[in-house]
This record gives structure tokens, C-alpha cells and sequence, in this order.
């Protein structure tokens, strides 16, 4: 007999699938008499799987508790999943994935689209669906479409923000005047100096221990469980990022003196633990220095472009940076155009230049 929560205006059905366990499903309809017919209908289904060996189905909901349960301790990025997993449910709730088809995921896009949701944000959506049952055919054996698969959307590359030094010495001095629990947010200028001088990412820093930093051989060191690509990397400290660590070890120092992290929250309240996030302050300082269309990420980018403009080449970014592959660099290889100037100067006319004899022999036979 369905049932009702008391936060819920949909019947609830209540029966035991193929496999014996109890299930709990909105019916998603607030008619009794269709919610029975619903019940009546899921009851008589789960009787022809356990008789005919049929595959159980599984609702969008259990697929999803499933995936996040399995992966919440070996994922990075469970709590952006777990979000992501929200969006979904718009859609999906109340859904049995063995039903899902390629109609569903054009009404998804479809929905996303009307809410005014880019599609690179659309596409992490679907990928979170796609990886949840992916591991749902791999480890638990569930035969289910993957109607996700071959409907990417082409994504355009859109801007990419970077700081000038005068917008960067404009955050950092509206950093260090931004009150925040009644004392400066010091920590955060020292956050951005270091953002703009390593091309850290925001979890690599606020996640770092002084063990890890070697203020000797002015290193920072990363290992693979700290970084995005499971790559550890040694990221050189100049005299700027320095200078920023030196001023949070004279923080700790008198506020925290056996707390590991070198971002140390001294709140009272949450005294010697690591600050989690610095977006809200970083949002304030941003306003405070009017500076527009920037997040801690443009630190990164700024640091990758302040480096190429400069003359460094994209194998040197990358290496600073992280990247897993040359090509996430090479978004920034339009910033270095005097060394696009220089390649083309050897076309000029009257130039001369000198042809290699195997090249001229290959030449003359073609």
C-alpha cells in the first residue's frame, strides 16, 4: 500500500525486488488510485525478474547513492560530484536508468540550456552520469545504457581572464584592507602572492603543510594526493612567494605554533585548523578593488601569462603549472607574438638564408 512522508506531496510504493531487498519509490503523482496502479505495475515486474531471470531495474537515485558512496574516499573532487549529482536530480529524480534513452539526455541539455547553464558546465553533468554508470556496468555488474556516450557538446574556448600587474597589486592591496572577523585577511594577500608567483591551484595551497615546503632550497613540494593530475611536482619558490610564506610562518608563529598548515585558520573558534576556502573573502576583495569576471583559478592563468609573456617557453609553463599534457598549455601560447614576429621575419624579402644540400637535392627531384 503506497504511503506518504511527511516532507512529500507524491505517494511512496513500497514492494521487495528480484533480489529480495526492500524498496521505497516515489510514485512522483499526488492520486492515490494511479499511485496504486503504479505499485501494482513495479510489483508485477520485479515478479517476471525473479521468474524470468530479467535485469533488476534501478532508479536514478540508487544509481547515483551508489557511485558517490563507493567514490567518496578515493575522488578529489566528491563534494563538486555530490553538486553536480543535485543538478542531475533535477531531471533524473524518480527515473529507472535501464529505461534511459538518448531522448532523455536532449530534454536534459534541453532544460540545462533554459536555466541559462553553459555547455562545458552541462558537459561535467553528463560526464558525472556517465562515470556513475560506467561503474555501475564495471563493479556491480548492472546491464544499463549509457546513453551519455557520443553526445559531448562542442564547447567554445572563451576568454581567458588573467590579472595585468596593476589589477594584481589592486587585489592584493584591497586584501590586505579587507577586515574579516574583526582583524585583516592577511592571508589571503599572502594567498594571492603566492597564486600569482607558483600557478598553484587554490587546493594545492590551502591544503599545504610546512613539511612540504623547503624554504632552504626554496621548494614547494606537491605530492601525487595533492595535486588534480596525481602527479607530484616541485614548484620553485621566487622572492615574492617567499616573502608571502615568510609572513605565515610569522603568523603561526604567534597564533597557531603546532598547527601543520601553513594556511591556519587563528579564528578562536576553528583555531589551528587549515582554512578550507577563501572564496567569499576573495569575491569581497575583488569588489573592493573593482575588479570584474575573476575567481582564485585567474591567479593561475595570470601566473601562466605573466611567464609566457615574458618569453618562457610552454614546455617551462607546463612543468610549473602541472599540466599533464603540453596542448592545456598551449591556450596560452597566443600571449608570446614577438616570437611569432621573429618566425616569420626569416620569409622577408631580400633575406637570405641558407638551404640544406639534402633538402635541395629532395627539392630538385619533386
Amino acid at each position: 500500500m503506497p504511503y506518504k512522508h511527511k516532507r512529500s506531496k507524491f505517494w511512496t510504493a513500497s514492494y521487495t525486488d528480484a533480489n529480495g531487498r526492500r524498496v521505497q519509490r516515489s510514485t512522483r503523482t499526488t492520486v492515490l488510485k494511479e499511485a496504486k496502479a503504479l505499485e501494482s505495475r513495479w510489483r508485477s515486474e520485479e515478479w517476471n525478474k525473479q521468474s524470468f531471470d530479467e535485469e533488476p531495474s534501478h532508479t536514478f537515485e540508487e544509481l547515483m547513492l551508489m557511485y558517490l558512496t563507493s567514490t567518496k574516499t578515493v575522488k578529489r573532487s566528491f563534494e563538486t560530484d555530490r553538486k553536480r549529482a543535485k543538478s542531475l536530480n533535477t531531471y533524473f529524480a524518480g527515473m529507472v536508468v535501464n529505461d534511459l534513452s538518448p531522448q532523455h539526455i536532449r530534454e536534459f541539455i534541453d532544460k540545462r540550456r533554459i536555466d541559462g547553464v553553459s555547455d562545458k558546465t552541462i558537459n561535467k553533468e553528463m560526464s558525472l552520469l556517465s562515470a556513475a554508470i560506467k561503474y555501475a556496468k564495471r563493479e556491480r555488474e548492472w546491464d544499463i545504457p549509457n546513453p551519455v556516450e557520443g553526445r559531448r557538446l562542442r564547447e567554445s574556448e572563451g576568454r581567458l581572464r588573467w590579472l595585468t600587474r596593476e589589477e594584481a597589486d589592486a587585489l592584493i592591496g584591497a586584501a590586505k584592507a579587507l577586515p574579516q572577523d574583526g582583524h585583516p585577511a592577511f592571508h589571503l594577500a599572502d594567498f594571492i602572492v603566492l597564486a600569482l608567483h607558483t600557478g598553484c591551484r587554490s587546493g594545492e595551497l590551502l591544503g599545504l603543510e610546512w613539511d612540504r615546503v623547503d624554504l632552504r632550497n626554496n621548494l614547494i613540494r606537491l605530492e601525487g594526493d595533492h595535486t588534480k593530475s596525481g602527479r607530484g611536482r616541485s614548484v620553485p619558490i621566487n622572492g615574492d612567494a617567499r616573502a608571502a610564506l615568510l609572513g605565515r610562518a610569522r603568523h603561526r608563529a604567534e597564533h597557531c605554533p603546532d598547527s601543520p598548515w601553513v594556511f591556519v585558520n587563528s579564528n578562536p573558534r576553528w583555531k589551528g585548523r587549515r582554512i578550507s576556502s577563501v572564496k567569499s573573502a576573495f569575491s569581497a576583495a575583488c569588489k573592493r578593488a573593482n575588479i570584474e569576471h575573476c575567481t582564485p583559478h585567474t591567479l593561475r592563468h595570470t601566473c601562466a601569462s605573466w611567464m609566457v609573456m615574458e618569453g618562457r617557453s610552454l614546455m617551462e609553463v607546463r612543468d610549473i603549472l602541472g599540466h599533464s599534457t603540453v596542448k592545456m598549455t598551449e591556450r596560452y601560447a597566443h600571449l608570446a607574438p614577438e616570437r611569432l614576429r621573429e618566425a616569420v621575419s626569416v620569409l622577408e624579402t631580400g633575406r637570405t638564408f641558407a638551404v640544406p644540400s639534402s633538402t635541395t637535392r629532395r627539392l630538385r627531384y619533386q
